[in-house]
């Protein structure tokens, strides 16, 4: 049997294109787990450090130390959390009345019962201040 050359270059390159397809998808934020996290900690205000207290009392079994994520929740120091995607308001709602998986496929975020609304209010700064030390401006969500 004798083999095209062509054919065969074009055969692989498909193979090539649609490998390539597949790890796009499979590495998107909606189906995979993220990567591991470095989080630079800046100077943090007054409230913040009271966030960071609440954070870690409450967040971090699943979102990590100093919110770099986990096995069980995603990283909040991460571009899909800047202000211009979920709003501060987000963040208070997924507290207040958990919130259905759609970024990643860590499952469903329980309601956080016991964290009272001035410490919610202290979370959100403290994300805040990690996103902002680690590059994560507010940007317009774009569909």
């Amino acid at each position: 049997m004798k083999i095209n050359a062509s054919a065969l270059f074009v055969g692989g390159f498909l193979v090539l294109g649609l490998a390539a397809t597949m790890w796009k998808i499979s590495s998107s934020p909606e189906t995979s787990e993220p990567p591991p996290l470095v989080v630079q900690v800046p100077q943090l205000s007054l409230q913040a450090k009271r966030g960071k207290k609440a954070f870690d009392n409450t967040c971090a079994q699943c979102h990590g130390k100093n919110a770099s994520g986990t096995e069980q929740g995603p990283p909040l120091v991460h571009s899909i959390y800047n202000p211009g995607h979920h709003a501060d308001e987000s963040i208070r709602r997924a507290v207040k009345l958990g919130v259905r998986r759609h970024h990643w496929p860590f499952g469903d975020m329980p309601r956080q019962e016991n964290v009272k609304p001035s410490e919610i209010e202290a979370i959100i700064v403290y994300i805040r201040e990690l996103q902002v030390a680690n590059g994560i401006i507010t940007k317009p969500h774009v569909m």
